[in-house]
């Protein structure tokens, strides 16, 4: 017997496609969280609440063994829509894939955990510990700080965790990390007739983009996660007028951390070259501060550590277990390339942390973004027997 009926099946595609259709952009989820905890409760989760933060939180079950599926409502801009072969909201399906601003990044993956865990309501007697999907906000631009709201401010501890970030049906270990680094250079103003009578700050951050550059090649590595990297993403200055020299000059760059690497020495890295070039001025570690569509404000510094899970861990070897016994196939272990929330489930708070979801990584964030369907189901399955496997009674393999 399978754990989703063709009704459910069905039912699970729907609400995809009005979850694609009903735009969640960060900061305003509010109309998609409604319409996700309407769902949970349609189909017989008995808790439903939402946080200060205006995460939606689904339980069944009780017990101190607490599995969580994290999802993300919160979605990227589209960009330019008419580089779009159909509306990024309309959900359109063609040739049983299904296209749209979400379809994989993350709301197949959010749907597929909902009617996964509505597959095992019936069995929530003989659970023995409790399921959680929490569907959550702002990942986009702060990953992380909605659990650390969930977990620290709700006081909604789990002892495992699996993110529903696409990983084409494979188990994700983990991911690099990243630090968003703001470099000042200061300078002296003057007439730009006379440019020796000043400092230019910008051709002090000159100096230090190539110094960055030089470091970029010398960075540590991982055998798993590969090297760090350091990009500079933006540049401002200020000057009196175009017939001035800049007198302040701003650098934005995006640090990605391997194992071992930190905030501290990220900073000092950058410091260490401004020190070698003579240059003036500082570098500091990035601040963020939001406001959820509920209005909870959360401030933060732009710092998300790498995290990495042994391939002998029991949750790991439990997830392919699972992920094998749905699909007929021993799934790969990957590295996911982009940030998640296991940035703090896992590098910060140490839960067990793993990723499975339906869609090629490589697709989110971009024009035509798209899901195969089958897929979407098919990790549906896969939650449920993962769930299935840490809190509840062992199923036997030809059940599924």
């Amino acid at each position: 017997m399978t754990p989703l009926t063709p009704q459910d099946e069905k039912a699970c595609i729907e609400f995809l496609q009005e979850l694609i259709r009903i735009p969640s952009f960060s900061g305003q989820e509010a109309a998609v969280a409604a319409r996700v905890a309407d769902e949970m409760r349609r189909v017989g989760f008995p808790s439903v609440q939402r946080d200060r933060a205006g995460n939606i939180i689904g339980r069944i079950g009780s017990g101190e063994r607490r599995l969580l599926f994290n999802g993300h409502m919160d979605i990227v801009g589209t960009g330019n829509r008419a580089a779009w072969t159909h509306d990024p909201f309309e959900a359109h399906v063609e040739n049983a894939v299904l296209f749209g601003r979400g379809a994989v990044d993350m709301k197949s993956g959010l749907a597929a955990m909902i009617y996964g865990v509505k597959s095992l309501l019936a069995r929530q007697p003989s659970l023995e510990g409790e399921i959680i999907v929490a569907a959550v906000v702002q990942e986009e631009p702060c990953e992380g700080m909605a659990m650390q709201i969930l977990m620290e401010q709700e006081g909604l501890w789990p002892s495992h965790v699996v993110l529903g970030e696409p990983t084409n049906l494979q188990v994700a270990l983990g991911q690099r990390g990243r630090v968003e680094l703001r470099v000042e250079t200061q300078g002296r103003a003057c007439h730009s007739s006379s440019p020796h009578l000043g400092e230019n700050a910008l051709n002090a951050a000159a100096k230090v983009i190539f110094g960055i550059d030089l470091l970029g090649t010398r960075l540590a590595g991982d055998p798993d996660l590969g090297r760090g990297s350091m990009a500079v993403t933006g540049i401002t200055c200020s000057a009196n007028s175009r017939n001035a020299v800049p007198d302040h000059c701003e650098l934005v760059i995006d640090r990605r951390l391997t194992l071992g690497e930190t905030q501290e020495r990220a900073v000092a890295e950058v410091r260490q070259i401004m020190e070698r070039e003579g240059v003036k001025g500082q570098v500091r570690v990035a601040e963020y501060e939001t406001r959820t569509y509920t209005g909870h404000v959360s401030r933060g510094r732009e710092y998300y550590p790498p995290w990495l899970m042994p391939r002998d861990a029991p949750l790991v070897k439990q997830v392919i277990k699972s992920v094998a016994r749905v699909t007929g196939k021993n799934p790969h272990s990957i590295i996911w390339p982009f940030s998640s929330d296991g940035t703090y489930t896992r590098g910060v708070a140490g839960v067990p942390t793993v990723g499975f979801g339906p869609g090629d990584p490589t697709l989110a964030h971009t024009v035509d973004e798209h899901v195969r369907l089958e897929d979407v189901l098919l990790a549906a399955r896969g939650y449920a027997a993962i769930a299935q496997e840490i809190v509840g009674e062992k199923l036997a393999v030809g059940r599924f």
